[in-house]
């Protein structure tokens, strides 16, 4: 199955402050503030959904084919991906921007200042899915995750007009889209993915009933954090995946969009639903364990042991024909 997967490619700098914002600010003087902190680390991470989404789906063994727009500095992520058996050869590189960037700072109580500088990304309303898809002997299956509205809008047009099959994957956008926007990137979809927060804001702005939203796409996969995974279809019972197991909670970021790689994974071997999920949970899990949505370290058996302790051998049986992690 060729899966190709458009959205977000960014770097993460994080760092930390070792006291408290709120110390060094003048309720009174704030339209005039001026103040800077000296941070105690600096962690720079890959990141963007559509970066993590294909790294998870490189890891297991497939070569999904990465789409968006990046600048001269992605050098050494795009390295760090084809590494991990993600085809780059579709990225665009800006000739006048950065790579997206997200710049945050945390403090003792947990505040945050940050920014988000688009840079590249906001070139993805002039990649055409057409070309690419023709180039790679067509896609099975086209994620459209969250980047610039724009592209989202245009890459969702072309594949409703090309029959090209996709996943609406709108996550951070829906905050700020209003409902004719987000009516239009989700209507025809295959899948559509959110979180249980996402689901609700969803039906709020389109002003779509769940049974309405239902009528527009295929399946609808929700996302419930500790509880699980709900898939949703027209006329169909609801099929529930509860997650799997960890060690424990590092660092939630990134988890959805493992869940996403894993799902998508299952989907490529043509497994059922439930499979499908119980796949998109036990990546998740490892992404979980780690800082950072590309620091996990994917190894064969401890993938298909931690399939096994949460949903048995015969998922096991049924992904261990498929699954080829790049390390035993």
């Amino acid at each position: 199955m060729k899966i190709a997967v458009t959205g977000s490619i960014a770097t993460d700098h994080l760092m930390t402050f070792d006291g408290r914002f709120a110390d060094s600010l003048v309720v009174e003087q704030l339209d005039k503030i001026s103040v800077s902190f000296l941070v105690d680390d600096l962690q720079i991470r890959r990141g963007g959904v559509a970066g993590n989404i294909a790294f998870g789906l490189g890891n297991l063994g497939l070569r999904p084919v990465l789409i968006g727009c990046v600048g001269a500095d992605f050098a050494d992520y795009g390295s760090w991906l084809e590494r991990h058996g993600v085809d780059i050869s579709e990225v665009r590189t800006s000739e006048t921007h950065h790579t997206a960037r997200f710049v945050c700072t945390t403090d003792r109580d947990m505040a945050q200042m940050a920014s988000f500088y688009p840079g590249a990304m906001s070139e993805g309303r002039e990649v055409e899915i057409g070309p690419i898809s023709e180039r790679h002997d067509g896609f099975d299956l086209v994620l459209i995750g969250a980047h610039d509205p724009e592209g989202m809008r245009r890459n969702t047009e072309e594949c409703r007009r090309r029959g090209l099959p996709f996943v609406a994957d709108p996550s951070q956008q829906l905050a700020f889209a209003d409902g004719p926007f987000i009516r239009e990137i989700i209507d025809g979809a295959d899948y559509l993915f959110t979180n249980e927060y996402e689901s609700h804001l969803t039906e709020q702005k389109t002003g779509w009933s769940g049974e309405e939203i239902l009528e527009r796409v295929g399946v609808r996969v929700v996302t419930k954090g500790k509880d699980g995974a709900t898939i949703l279809r027209k006329g169909e019972e609801p099929i529930h995946v509860d997650v799997a197991a960890i060690s424990g909670a590092v660092d939630p970021t990134g988890v959805g969009d493992a869940f996403r790689a894993g799902f998508l994974a299952g989907l490529s071997w043509e497994l059922d639903l439930a499979r499908c999920a119980q796949v998109g949970s036990a990546l998740a899990a490892h992404v979980i364990e780690t800082v950072g949505t590309q620091e996990y370290v994917l190894r064969q058996e401890t993938f298909l042991e931690r399939l096994r302790a949460a949903y048995g051998d015969d998922a096991v049986a049924d992904v261990q024909a498929h699954l080829s992690c790049r390390r035993p």
